[in-house]
């Protein structure tokens, strides 16, 4: 990040509040195209479009020197499943049928990833019918199966990612998936994990992306407050069903050529489709510039869990703890793991302020040494979005009726301690 970057995106978070990104509003619904590598900068895309929450797409060139982009693909631009099944054949992946609606998403059973190629294969040759009906290979932690596998290089773009730099570093899950499914497959209408920012890059095949900004959903709401699983389902032109449909604007489309990579803002929802055969990977992550994006949601899950059963609250002793806990079952964290989220990421970059990284450190592929590419005024700003979310949650009423005495140190040190390093940078 260079200091103009800094500047700029001090100033704008100065006066923020949550609604002034998720607001944004694409004249006439233009996506930028990003087509040369060369100048195109981390600060140009942290300036352009990760502050103001705005789409893009990058370009082919991005993704060229990928090594899924050399040996996952055929010479035609097909899926090589020769070599796919000597590489992953013995795996068992997450498959989802497209043609059956479970609670509003599709149901997921899990498939020895070899039986899925010889499904998709005859598939393709039975004109894309089959009794099974429409199987998609979905979220597939492939990169934490198979590490040592040449597969791509996280554009640097997208390297500020909070979400996997926690979850790496307690050995327990990650955001990164590869998805593999036939022409005709399909994911329902839906926001990503914690409002988080998503990228997705075609491997091969081509997707078509409807995107709502955020605050559109609530204009595709049914009378009963809930989401439609398919927004483009005839149903929604009903108005006793769905009130306020008339009043959305139309979503933002997108066509992803094989090569491309999409860039989702947080809080956006959106529907996707394969045009064709394809294979693609996608993060979710949060960084500095949506991380009170992130915190809002959390706090709108645990108010939707605290009516769910509000009835219980006086007979009920620990009735604050029985809210987070339904909360972490149904979003993935709660009040307190999210106070360890923010002090991992803050620990990781005082540490490189204070103590920076030899040739050693910055050599291999970690979240401090890509905590150093980005620059210490990267680092500046992100424990400065930290004291701003840590702030706000320790003074939340539900977060301090926690029994807080297991967190180390405590939020009222740890707040010292980023603002203490904040002070000291800036000299």
């Amino acid at each position: 990040m260079d200091r103009a970057t800094f500047a700029c995106s001090t100033a704008f978070f100065r006066d923020y509040n949550s609604s002034s990104q998720g607001a944004f509003c694409l004249p006439g619904g233009h996506v930028d195209f990003i087509e040369k590598v060369e100048s195109f900068t981390y600060s140009d895309f942290f300036r352009d479009y990760l502050i103001p929450n705005h789409p893009c797409i990058f370009s082919a060139k991005f993704t060229e020197d990928w090594g899924s982009r050399r040996n996952w693909v055929t010479w035609d631009g097909k899926p090589n499943f020769d070599h796919l099944l000597q590489k992953f054949g013995e795996a068992v992946v997450p498959v989802a049928n497209c043609d059956v609606k479970e609670y509003n998403s599709n149901p997921k059973e899990q498939l020895p990833f070899k039986e899925y190629v010889k499904y998709w294969k005859e598939y393709i040759k039975n004109d894309y019918r089959s009794s099974r009906g429409c199987l998609y290979l979905k979220d597939w932690h492939l990169s934490r199966a198979f590490p040592e596998q040449d597969v791509y290089t996280t554009p640097v773009y997208f390297s500020s990612d909070w979400l996997n730099e926690y979850w790496d570093a307690i050995a327990v899950d990650d955001y990164r998936f590869v998805y593999m499914g036939p022409k005709g497959s399909w994911t329902p209408f839906h926001a990503d994990v914690f409002r988080s920012y998503s990228w997705s890059a075609n491997i091969c095949g081509r997707k078509k992306w409807l995107l709502y900004p955020a605050g559109q959903e609530e204009y595709l709401k049914d009378r009963h407050g809930n989401l439609p699983f398919d927004v483009t389902a005839p149903s929604l032109q009903d108005r006793s069903v769905y009130p306020r449909y008339n009043q959305s604007q139309p979503p933002v489309e997108i066509v992803q050529e094989a090569g491309e990579i999409v860039f989702i803002p947080s809080g956006w929802h959106h529907q996707v489709y394969n045009l064709e055969d394809t294979i693609s990977i996608n993060h979710n992550w949060v960084n500095g510039c949506n991380v009170a994006i992130m915190w809002c949601f959390l706090q709108d899950e645990l108010a939707a869990v605290q009516r769910e059963i509000n009835e219980w609250k006086d007979p009920m002793d620990d009735w604050h703890l029985q809210c987070q806990l339904i909360m972490k079952s149904c979003t993935g964290i709660d009040y307190k793991e999210f106070y360890n989220f923010l002090k991992v990421i803050a620990e990781n970059r005082i540490s490189v302020l204070e103590n920076g990284l030899d040739d050693e450190a910055l050599a291999k592929n970690t979240p401090k040494a890509a905590i150093s590419t980005l620059g210490m005024l990267h680092a500046v700003f992100d424990l400065k979005r930290t004291v701003k979310v840590l702030t706000s949650l320790s003074a939340n009423e539900d977060f301090k009726k926690l029994d807080l005495t297991s967190l180390s140190p405590p939020p009222e040190v740890l707040l010292h301690h980023l603002k203490a390093a904040i002070d000291t940078a800036l000299l």
